[in-house]
């Protein structure tokens, strides 16, 4: 790889281990391309649900899935999540749409057809990906892998925090619950289990400060994309 060339960044970890603010931070300190892998299968479970879609039919969420086009813009500084024209930041970020994201996340077709996309999508480099399994299935051959995590609590500390900011209403410990509940889903599933790549360096977020892992990523990232300033 030459010096300066664009690369993949792929950031995977479970729910609350601050996957999503430190790749959109990451991205835009490199102004890379942020991609949220996440909230695509949130997407996914939110338009099957409304279209009366069943979250295992297999047959039928791979084609939903091929009808739709998402996109990641900044809009006044923060990041949105559309899909087919209409913004779903907040429709999908519920208790349920979590759920719903790991029941159809299960499911080969749908995970096929995404992967497929996501691979499309960052082809070129110059992206940073996020979600369970980036490093592994998705693009194990990306130059940078980073597996995030934190112990359930501080995730459910933090889950809450973003609830509230929506204005939304929550019980820490039925988050904590949950979030084991998905952690323990996303980690038995049988295709694409929620794990670390061999290769990916390994934070616990639990007591840094998002500054702090920021720059370690940071540094990382660079000396990937330019081994000779490393």
């Amino acid at each position: 790889m030459s010096a300066e060339s664009p690369i993949v960044i792929a950031i995977d970890g479970p729910a609350g281990a601050g996957k999503s603010t430190l790749a959109r931070l990451l991205a835009r300190d490199l102004d890379y391309t942020y991609i949220d892998t996440g909230a695509m299968y949130r997407a996914v479970g939110l338009f099957a649900t409304q279209r009366g879609i069943g979250l295992d039919d297999g047959p039928a969420l791979a084609g939903l899935v091929e009808g739709l086009s998402f996109a990641f813009p900044w809009i006044e500084g923060e990041l949105h999540t559309i899909v087919d024209d209409e913004d779903v930041s907040t429709a999908i970020r519920t208790p349920e749409g979590a759920m719903n994201a790991s029941t159809v996340s299960k499911v080969p077709e749908v995970r096929s057809a995404l992967v497929a996309r996501q691979r499309r999508m960052g082809a070129a480099g110059g992206v940073v990906m996020e979600g369970r399994d980036i490093g592994t299935v998705v693009f194990p051959e990306a130059e940078l892998k980073v597996f995030l995590t934190a112990s359930a609590r501080m995730r459910g500390k933090r889950r809450l925090g973003q609830m509230q900011g929506r204005g939304q209403e929550g019980d820490l410990e039925t988050i904590i619950g949950e979030i084991k509940a998905r952690d323990l889903q996303d980690s038995t599933r049988e295709h694409s289990p929620l794990r670390p790549a061999d290769d990916s360096v390994l934070v616990d977020t639990s007591q840094l400060p998002i500054e702090r892992v920021r720059n370690i990523l940071l540094r990382l990232a660079r000396g990937r994309i330019d081994p000779d300033s490393a």
